[in-house]
């Protein structure tokens, strides 16, 4: 029950993802979180930094969709200058705004990789629909009030994860 929350790939932040290593993977798609995983959560822009990986993703032809269990306002603000597609409200860890954005993006679950920084939505979401799963670690160590409860449950799964050998990165 517990490896539903084990991402196949664990990096630093968004920026070791190149579009390299996606086509190495047959990778054409992209997923990701907004919050603590593109910028912190109480950021409302991109930085040049976000900026330039989404142009590298579409100079190599990688199309890349912001799922969010934010708020319309919030995803909108931030994905509309990108010119990125989003899914708001998403209610991750369901599947559903997973096959949604796979669909839009007119790619098969193999082609498409889930990028986030929490297990509880992101890996479990994207690992119970059957996609590639990449944890980050979160921008920031705040959270708003929900996630803060994620956070706490995650800590124990992790603990858990590290004492049975399943995991071997350090927080």
């Amino acid at each position: 029950m517990l490896k539903r929350f084990l991402p196949n790939q664990h990096v630093k932040d968004i920026f070791e993802i190149s579009p390299d290593s996606l086509k190495a993977k047959g990778i054409k798609g992209v997923i990701t979180d907004l919050d603590n995983t593109l910028v912190a959560w109480d950021i409302p822009d991109a930085t040049p930094e976000i900026i330039d990986w989404f142009k590298q993703m579409e100079e190599n032809n990688i199309k890349v969709t912001i799922i969010s269990n934010n708020n319309e306002e919030r995803v909108r603000l931030f994905s509309e200058p990108l010119q990125a597609p989003f899914v708001y409200s998403a209610r991750k860890p369901l599947s559903k705004a997973f096959k949604k954005a796979t669909k839009d993006m007119e790619l098969k679950k193999e082609e498409v990789v889930v990028i986030g920084d929490q297990i509880m939505t992101d890996v479990l979401g994207g690992n119970n629909a059957g996609f590639h799963t990449v944890l980050v670690v979160p921008i920031v160590q705040t959270d708003g009030r929900m996630t803060r409860i994620n956070r706490k449950i995650e800590r124990r799964i992790l603990s858990w994860m590290r004492k049975k050998g399943m995991i071997t990165w350090q927080e």
